[in-house]
């Protein structure tokens, strides 16, 4: 039994040995104009830590909260609503590298993903989000550019298969590399 603690023990801090944890994430913030009625700001933080298990292998989960405002504009009656909404979402994933040079990598990240916004919506999504991490010594400032998958709105029960790749799926982070 003290063998196997022992080997348990040695495996244990090689895996550690070769393995990186980072801690980072996104932050965001905005000033929406509505057009004479006041400005609204909106936010996100999302904090995001991961684990990286070798140097083509990593897994990880952002999660964080955001509020945004939204314009209805009901256009036969040529009137406007304006909603403020706040979500909670929760991401984990695993990453894989597959292009690797002394300052870039190139990764695809497959995971879930859980939205829940406060009118009661809960959106589910499945799927893949390649991007590209730049390394400056312990630091990496990482995109992640667009979404391959499912996405299913639980409560209105709309879901949708597809690519969306348009300059609004692009989301930027800064990590630390420990």
């Amino acid at each position: 039994m003290k063998k196997f603690f022992m080997t348990l023990a040695v495996v244990m801090i090689a895996v550690c040995a070769n393995a990186q944890v980072y801690l980072g994430g996104n932050v965001g913030i905005a000033s929406v104009d509505y057009g004479g009625d006041d400005d609204e700001t909106i936010y996100s933080l999302l904090p995001e830590i991961g684990y990286k298990f070798n140097d083509n292998w990593a897994a990880g989960v952002m999660f964080g909260w955001s509020k945004a405002g939204l314009q209805i504009d009901n256009g036969e009656f040529a009137t406007s609503e304006r909603l403020t909404t706040h979500t909670f979402e929760i991401s984990p994933y695993a990453r894989y590298t597959f292009l690797h040079s002394k300052l870039i990598n190139v990764f695809c990240e497959g995971g879930f993903g859980y939205k829940h916004y406060n009118g009661a919506d809960d959106v589910l999504s499945i799927g893949l989000k390649p991007g590209v991490e730049l390394k400056v010594d312990k630091f990496s400032l990482v995109a992640r550019v667009g979404f391959i998958g499912y996405t299913k709105n639980d409560n209105t029960d709309v879901s949708a298969w597809g690519m969306d790749f348009d300059g609004n799926n692009i989301s930027l982070g800064v990590y630390y590399n420990f």
